[in-house]
């Protein structure tokens, strides 16, 4: 079969990494092909150099049996390459069509947009590819998983038949996951070609035709689902077996770390957020809050930390009323935070490790010393957090914009980890980060859990939630609906009380 993409011998250096190094990578056309390895093995590089926001070093590139070398991602659109990231990049004040067409207007006479040829075009793409979606929907009004679904019909919009997805699924409930994957054969049934990146094992053999294993850079296989298993590909990619995320032993304690009663918050319209939330996490205990994204679990979140006012409720942490303190006060009565989006809280990107390993913690030792900034502190702590928790850095002086987001994701978790918080607020603690990577990070919340830390965990890796929490709370509309039991609950389950699904059941039964 005709090969829709060819990397050959592809090398990317950066200073002190080599971030691809001599890649080989073949796609069939109309194939769904797997892009799997451990952080820092050079994923995101490659398809940043395939989709043209970076130029390769050395190495050749063809797409469609053409010699390619693109300059921007115009040109790789130009060329029938789409990628949808893993953030995305819609503007929600919007609709869907006014997103779709962003920068890509059909124009009438006079200079106005000619709106009911883009709806038109829009519907042909919709109904060629089973993408339907309402074009008048404001995207800030969608469900997480539309919202992917408009990221990508915005790409088949503009002519792609190359499709690079960047962790589609990080974000999604098991039946989005499910509706998704139905989506990505209808694009393959129609002779679009797939690139799907995902640390999610189980999902590339579910729904990949081949899955090329890349590790620290450079190829290691290509091989076939029906020819390994998880485990096979664990090892190919981190030289080690599948971890899993579940807790065998309870150490709840009686003792109550943070308590939250009756919380209320308003959003921009004066409307509930959050509302009337009462939750409970015991020292030595692990609280799951279970949620679709935007059903109010950042603004919990947030109202913890400090950073968004409360209308009514309170928040006691260790028995003290903390509602209205600042949040530097929160933090330094013992508050760890892991951010669900760590480049816009978590970190400042072009701040060397060692200034960023400080954040929230530059008023306590080993990072102050009296009045001043301890320099020497920082750098020690940066440095045991880098060996600790494997970031892999040439050395500490460089900017955390310019390590992988894994390793950006575990220069936070060690700078909170290392900090021994009494309570972690840990949202999203493993999005983005490779499996080795994971299993450090679980084996840290049960250490510390072991030792008395009491955690909040907001993540949409269900079977993170599952394996880690004593307790599960289901959030939905900015309310607590439901408290599951992780030792009886299955993900899709749980999914189904995230989207409501199980909640109407139990009404019409």
């Amino acid at each position: 079969m005709a090969l829709a993409i060819e990397l050959s011998g592809i090398t990317k250096r950066f200073p002190g990494v080599v971030a691809n190094d001599d890649v080989n990578l073949a796609v069939e056309a109309g194939e769904i092909h797997a892009i799997c390895g451990e952080n820092g093995a050079g994923k995101s590089t490659l398809m940043k150099i395939l989709y043209g926001m970076q130029l390769a070093d050395e190495g050749e590139m063809k797409v469609n049996g053409k010699t390619v070398s693109f300059a921007s991602p115009g040109e790789a659109i130009d060329a029938g390459i789409g990628m949808v990231h893993q953030h995305f990049m819609l503007a929600p004040q919007l609709t869907v069509l006014e997103n779709v067409i962003l920068g890509a207007e059909p124009m009438m006479r006079g200079g106005r947009i000619d709106v009911a040829e883009a709806k038109t075009h829009l519907h042909e793409v919709g109904d060629a590819y089973g993408l339907t979606i309402d074009p008048d929907d404001l995207v800030e009004t969608l469900e997480v998983g539309e919202k992917q679904r408009v990221e990508i019909i915005k790409v088949l919009y503009r002519g792609a038949r190359i499709l690079i997805l960047d962790e589609p699924t990080a974000v999604l409930v098991p039946d989005e996951v499910d509706e998704l994957f139905r989506n990505m054969r209808d694009l393959k049934a129609a002779g679009t070609t797939i690139l799907f990146i995902d640390h999610k094992l189980e999902e590339v053999l579910a729904i990949a035709d081949s899955i090329t294993v890349l590790r620290q850079g450079k190829t290691v296989a290509t091989v076939k689902p029906e020819d390994v298993s998880t485990g096979d590909l664990a090892e190919l990619m981190v030289g080690s077996e599948l971890p899993t995320p579940e807790t065998t032993e309870s150490t709840v304690t009686d003792e109550v770390a943070l308590i939250v009663t009756g919380l209320t918050l308003l959003d921009e319209d004066h409307r509930p957020a959050v509302d009337d939330v009462s939750v409970r996490v015991h020292r030595g205990e692990v609280v799951g809050v279970a949620g679709v994204e935007g059903n109010g679990q950042t603004e919990l979140v947030n109202a913890i930390i400090g950073t968004q006012a409360t209308a009514a409720g309170s928040i006691t942490l260790l028995g003290a009323d903390i509602t209205h303190e600042s949040v530097r006060h929160r933090r330094e009565a013992g508050i760890g935070y892991i951010p669900q989006d760590r480049h816009h809280e978590g970190l400042l990107l072009e701040a060397p490790l060692w200034e960023n390993a400080a954040l929230g913690h530059q008023t306590k030792a080993p990072f102050s010393s009296g009045l001043w900034f301890n320099r020497a502190g920082a750098r020690a702590r940066t440095e045991e957090i880098r060996e600790q928790f494997d970031v892999r850095t040439p050395d500490i002086d460089v900017s955390a914009h310019a390590l992988s987001g894994g390793n950006q994701q575990k220069l936070i978790v060690g700078r909170e980890m290392s900090a021994s918080p009494e309570v972690l607020i840990a949202a999203h603690p493993t999005r983005g980060i490779d499996v080795g990577a994971q299993a450090a990070v679980w084996d840290e919340i049960r250490h510390a859990r072991s030792a008395g830390m009491a955690t909040l965990l907001i993540s949409a890796d269900l079977d993170e939630l599952i394996g880690l929490s004593d307790t599960i709370v289901v959030m939905y509309k900015g309310r607590l609906v439901a408290e599951v039991d992780p030792a009886t609950i299955t993900p899709r389950e749980l999914g189904s009380y995230m989207t409501g699904a199980a909640l109407d059941n139990e009404v019409d039964s």
